[in-house]
């Protein structure tokens, strides 16, 4: 990170070493690049990642949010040694939530095991359980802008790493919460390998006067990301972000 002398503000640099992508019927880079040019779309029929590479016990905890995020993370993760992680997920575990408010609501006793998978950070703990990784990880919950944030968490762990894991995912919404949500128009983890180099830029500035996003704006940025796009916004009600791609 470099602060210009010119402006406050603090710019971030840094390359992506790998990424993944999941999604109903969007599982490989093939498919996601087709998404990308509006040539494929959602498949909900299918819905159900491949966590696999997990043993029958380990899997039957892992909710489809964690189902996701361990899809498009693991194989990021295999054979990097020790790499630490940020998780994001602006709504978390919606699913196990409904569940629960459900159980209360028909006076059932609540699952001591559901309700302690349900908190925001534990994804990243049954993440650092099954891979045994020790390494630094934070969970964060942003609004319009936390893709960013996580990105600006990831960088400073770029400082004192040479990589670092970076996984958002968002489940589609139960039908209780659908009229408060929607920025999540499907079901969907992406996963980045970060390392440092100088293939993006991101820096900030004044709000915009239209705080819009056609769609999810992780979903948004990795069209942009697919496209090559070399530079582009995205304008929040709390600052202006500035992507550049080299």
């Amino acid at each position: 990170m470099e602060v210009p002398q010119d402006r406050q503000v603090i710019v971030l640099h840094f390359s992506i070493a790998d990424w993944q992508a999941w999604a109903p019927g969007l599982t490989s880079h093939t498919d996601w690049q087709a998404w990308a040019l509006d040539q494929r779309a959602v498949d909900n029929s299918d819905t159900t990642p491949d966590v696999s590479f997990l043993p029958a016990m380990q899997r039957r905890r892992l909710s489809p949010l964690a189902r996701m995020s361990f899809c498009v993370g693991w194989p990021l993760a295999q054979a990097q040694g020790s790499l630490p992680l940020v998780f994001l997920s602006r709504h978390g575990e919606t699913g196990r939530t409904a569940e629960l408010l459900n159980q209360l609501a028909a006076q059932q006793p609540l699952s001591p095991t559901q309700f302690g998978l349900s908190v925001h950070n534990a994804i990243i703990g049954q993440w650092s359980i099954l891979r045994g990784e020790t390494a630094e990880m934070t969970a964060l919950a942003g609004a319009s802008d936390g893709f960013e944030q996580a990105f600006i968490e990831a960088c400073l762990l770029l400082q004192q790493h040479p990589q670092v894991l970076l996984i958002v995912a968002e489940e589609a919404p139960a039908a209780c919460y659908q009229p408060a949500i929607d920025d999540v128009p499907f079901s969907y983890a992406l996963g980045l390998r970060l390392s440092r180099g100088e293939q993006f830029t991101l820096d900030w500035q004044a709000p915009s006067n239209d705080p819009s996003t056609a769609i999810a704006h992780p979903l948004s940025w990795l069209k942009h990301f697919l496209r090559s796009h070399t530079q582009w916004l995205h304008a929040t009600p709390q600052r202006t972000w500035h992507w550049q791609q080299a």
